[in-house]
């Protein structure tokens, strides 16, 4: 089974995305009206403790979909890796959540509330809508001139188990805890600030309470999939496809996918320094196999016209590196044939090759270089034109599922 999330371009095409998301935000927008997120008045109270619907009903939303998430991902029904998780930019964003809070308290609306209210012709809605566009247009007019600071303390994909070094279930369950104790903590200030009587609160609350907290003591007794979980997950179709060699393409055709305008061809050669400083393809990436794991969020991010080219002295290492990229959800990864000794056999010249060493062990240079040049060498980038070379063409762009964009507006 195909973890979610699907590529909804990609399966229902440009304009049937777009339905999709649109009756997504249709629906977003009704939760919200029926909460009453339309009326401003209601939203500002939430600053004078007089009314806490705001806090319970956006944390109960986050909460929710947090707990459902990692429960799918610990069943395997989610690939979490392909989901989006806003960038964190520290400082920029602790400066545009103060500037919005003060927007928030000024205006009554938060930029998605304004478009609730708008849409039910409520002139203060509209008039802050306005704003909106107004201080979108400035922004865009001016952001040049403090890119810097725009773009500074970046941290990627950063979550709060990597800030505090606890597995994902303890977060989840501890984030559940403290929305519960919030719940409770702001019902006390309603009553004392809004004169609400607690009473009338319907019970049903204690026990969506509980389930929230079953669910997330769930996900910590379940703990999240590693990454040799997420092999054996697929192990048994991608061995097929390695034993069938579908996925080892021939150099000619990579050498010809790196002349290719229609792709991006990154090459990952996953050896080490040693060999690679002797002799490496031009433009290849040097990544250990140990440190594949920390540049797989950027893998994410490349275009979808991108092929992803695993390659060692022969094939094992190169095969572990496919094997992990796969497990991490990587489209269109391939392994160069024969690897390094095989693309020397195929472009080395005479002086490249004379000094053969048949004695060499799985995995390892068959050739011993008189200097450590690299890719100076001809064969680090021959001619695509100077021979024919006859191969069978085994790559065919996926279906891109990486995340590419998210976020609240």
């Amino acid at each position: 089974m195909t973890p979610f999330p699907l590529p909804l371009a990609d399966l229902f095409g440009h304009w049937g995305a777009y339905v999709v998301y649109l009756f997504i935000g249709l629906a977003f927008g009704a939760v919200l009206e029926l909460a009453g997120f339309g009326n401003s008045k209601k939203l500002a109270a939430q600053f004078y403790f007089q009314d806490m619907t705001v806090l319970k009903v956006m944390f109960t939303g986050i909460i929710v979909a947090m707990v459902l998430i990692f429960a799918a991902s610990a069943l395997g029904w989610v690939d979490y890796n392909l989901l989006w998780v806003n960038p964190t930019y520290l400082w920029p964003g602790i400066i545009g959540g103060l500037i919005m809070g003060v927007g928030f308290i000024v205006g009554g609306f938060c930029p998605g509330t304004s478009l609730v209210a708008a849409a039910t012709l409520k002139k203060d809605g509209i008039f802050f809508v306005l704003g909106v566009f107004t201080g979108i247009f400035l922004f865009g007019e001016t952001v040049d001139s403090f890119a810097v600071f725009w773009n500074s303390s970046y941290l990627g994909r950063y979550t709060l188990p990597e800030m505090f070094g606890l597995p994902t279930g303890v977060v989840v369950l501890g984030v559940v805890l403290m929305a519960i104790g919030m719940f409770w903590a702001s019902e006390k200030l309603e009553q004392k600030y809004g004169g609400k009587d607690p009473q009338k609160a319907p019970r049903w609350r204690y026990f969506a309470a509980a389930g929230i907290f079953l669910f997330a003591v769930f996900v910590l007794i379940m703990g999240q999939p590693t990454l040799e979980d997420r092999w054996q997950q697929i192990a048994s179709q991608r061995e097929a496809v390695l034993l069938a060699r579908e996925v080892q393409i021939h150099p000619g055709e990579l050498l010809d996918s790196i002349h290719d305008n229609s792709l991006k061809v990154m090459m990952l050669d996953v050896r080490d320094e040693v060999d690679y400083n002797q002799f490496h393809i031009l433009d290849s990436r040097h990544v250990p196999l140990e440190e594949l794991p920390t540049i797989i969020e950027d893998l994410h991010f490349q275009p979808a016209n991108t092929v992803f080219v695993t390659m060692s002295n022969d094939e094992g290492a190169a095969t572990e590196a496919w094997k992990l990229l796969q497990a991490e959800s990587v489209p269109n990864v391939y392994i160069l044939e024969g690897g390094i000794n095989n693309w020397i056999a195929t472009f080395g010249d005479d002086d490249l090759t004379k000094n053969y060493n048949a004695g060499a062990g799985d995995d390892e240079l068959c050739y011993i270089f008189d200097s450590a040049i690299g890719s100076r060498y001809a064969a680090a980038e021959p001619d695509p034109h100077a021979q024919e070379l006859p191969y069978l063409p085994k790559i065919v762009l996926e279906l891109k599922r990486a995340p590419t964009s998210g976020g609240c507006g």
